[in-house]
């Protein structure tokens, strides 16, 4: 006969776990979208954590979507290949050959990794680009950047196609011309956009930062549109926080119910924004 203590970390758990029913009851059948980047995606120890977060997502019903950077990745092939980027602004120009890189790094080696850490972990995750069944189609952001795109077109009927089947899609930002040329898209806008498009409950922008600051450094948890544009007015929110809250304030008007700016390093850090009480980051609503 086996005999065990009950152990003050197992009643932890449980606890843990009976705490995080209600929320899982809410977002039955929600669609959340993730923006993975920075050092989030920098370990093989992160990368399987955030798969294993993921698939428990999908297995409480949640409808994920993963939409990825890469600029670290592109930068060390663009430098192996010995291809000389131009910069206008402080901005890459993307030409030709630089969009041959960026495409096999992004569609290539950054998404497949992380397609086979989420079905390592038990999930079936499906890689896509915005090209992909017309996803997303874009107009040129810049003439002078050359193949960047700001999405302009939205078709998300492949991403309903798999939550019908439980897939989880990984997409790399990348979208259509006119012409039919493909465009590099910014991570961050590429992810609002898409979250616009499934009218998504969450979008949730992982950084390398804890959150949105106050004036006095501490982190903001919960915030409006109008504050964010006030913050911004006045300087609070400065530096690369801008864009970021930029696609916030997008997406919340293209009727994402609210946008979460927060610590992708943070261990479990999704799980904590939607399964607690106390959340994580910063939470933007409308009002």
């Amino acid at each position: 006969m086996k005999t065990q203590d009950m152990n003050r970390d197992w009643i932890a758990t449980a606890r843990t776990l009976s705490q995080a029913l209600p929320y899982m009851q809410r977002y039955t059948g929600a669609t959340v979208v993730i923006k993975l980047g920075g050092h989030a995606m920098g370990s093989d120890e992160a990368m399987e954590s955030f798969a294993n977060d993921v698939v428990l997502m999908r297995q409480v019903g949640i409808n994920p979507v993963i939409v990825h950077g890469g600029g670290p990745m592109i930068n060390d092939m663009l430098k192996r290949l010995d291809i000389q980027s131009e910069f206008v602004n402080g901005k890459r120009v993307t030409d030709a050959a630089t969009m041959e890189v960026v495409e096999m790094v992004l569609s290539g080696v950054v998404n497949k990794r992380i397609v086979q850490a989420i079905n390592r972990a038990g999930g079936k995750a499906v890689g896509l680009s915005g090209k992909d069944a017309n996803l997303i189609s874009c107009d040129q952001t810049d003439a002078a950047l050359g193949l960047v795109g700001t999405p302009a077109q939205m078709d998300p009927t492949i991403l309903s196609t798999l939550f019908e089947q439980s897939m989880i899609p990984v997409i790399a930002p990348l979208g259509s011309g006119q012409g039919g040329e493909t465009f590099n898209i910014n991570g961050d806008t590429a992810a609002g956009a898409i979250a616009g498009a499934l009218k998504a409950d969450r979008l949730l922008l992982l950084t390398d930062v804890s959150g949105v600051k106050n004036a006095e450094g501490e982190v903001v948890t919960e915030l409006t549109a109008d504050q964010i544009r006030d913050m911004t007015a006045d300087g609070t929110i400065a530096g690369g926080m801008i864009p970021k809250t930029e696609t916030a304030l997008d997406a919340i008007a293209s009727g994402v119910r609210a946008v979460v700016i927060l610590d992708g390093r943070a261990p479990n850090a999704c799980l904590l924004e939607l399964f607690t009480d106390h959340g994580a980051g910063s939470i933007i609503r409308p009002r």
